[in-house]
């Protein structure tokens, strides 16, 4: 694909819909220039859910045929039907004809998954420049990435490109919400750390109550956080020796949290040169599956002119 809309172009809407929250903003060149956020309702059906979008773009002053790019999680095949991948996330959403809904709503929309969204702001105007093969990796509730393979945003007929959290790590062995066992989201995202803090004994601590834990030196905390970490590693290993990735960019609540990258990168460290890309923070920062939303949805709009 060409490069994208020029950052002093990039004006519009955009709305990321994930595991925990739904954020919309409104874009002046490149710039959020305003926002609105709520909670992620998991159990709303694909109308609730779109009408959450739309009360929240309302707010930003968004009017119907305004530029819209739209990230979601789950899997967004080529047909634009939406479905979650893990149903603990996203309860009730299952081939849901999203792009004939958002079109039908807001008029001129673009919708993606929200990892592979950021992955293509990263790319364009972030930490991901100038890489042949890229790979953003989002830590948060769960664990997903979207991967610039050949200067080429990845994508598949049924959506499932970039779901790198369901692949197998060594040390897990639960059930994840994708019904795969013993995945890297299983042992690594802010829901596992959540149900592993349980576990050992500690009910009612989330993700960021286990960072807080482990910022004060407490063991058990220490260690969930650790064997995350190194489960990352593992896979930034794998998907380079598969993918010959040149650099990564974690991000995500988890990936962007103080601390978690140096541990990522003293597992990684562990590995043979050859399988050790240079690895950074996404430079965007939370925003990255806002801007490239918007970015593809006006890419597509200057390609159909």
């Amino acid at each position: 694909m060409r490069n994208a809309t020029p950052v002093r172009a990039l004006s519009g809407f955009a709305v990321d819909l994930g595991g925990t929250k739904l954020a919309a903003a409104r874009l002046e060149a490149g710039r959020v220039v305003a926002r609105a956020q709520t909670a992620t309702d998991g159990s709303a059906g694909p109308e609730a859910q779109i009408a959450a979008m739309a009360e929240l773009l309302a707010r930003l002053g968004h009017q119907r045929g305004a530029p819209l790019g739209v990230a979601v999680t789950g899997r967004l095949g080529r047909n634009g039907c939406w479905g979650a991948v893990n149903t603990g996330t996203l309860r009730r959403v299952a081939d849901v004809p999203l792009a004939e809904m958002l079109a039908a709503r807001f008029g001129a929309a673009r919708a993606l998954n929200d990892a592979a969204a950021a992955a293509w702001a990263e790319y364009q105007l972030g930490s991901g420049r100038g890489a042949e093969n890229f790979l953003y990796l989002t830590v948060s509730t769960g664990v997903g990435g979207g991967l610039v393979l050949g200067r080429r945003l990845l994508d598949s007929g049924n959506g499932l490109a970039g779901h790198v959290g369901f692949v197998s790590s060594p040390d897990a062995r639960d059930l994840c919400g994708s019904e795969r066992r013993g995945t890297v989201e299983s042992i690594a995202g802010g829901r596992a750390l959540a149900v592993a803090a349980a576990a050992a004994g500690h009910p009612g601590r989330d993700a960021r109550g286990v960072f807080t834990a482990a910022a004060v030196g407490d063991a058990w905390a220490e260690e969930l956080v650790a064997r995350s970490a190194r489960a990352i590693a593992c896979l930034v290993a794998d998907l380079t020796a598969a993918l010959g990735l040149e650099r990564v960019a974690l991000g995500g609540s988890i990936g962007l949290a103080p601390g978690y990258l140096d541990r990522v990168q003293t597992a990684l460290a562990q590995e043979p040169p050859l399988f050790r890309p240079e690895l950074c923070a996404a430079a965007l920062g939370q925003d990255s599956a806002l801007t490239g939303a918007l970015l593809r949805a006006l890419d597509t709009q200057e390609t159909q002119r």
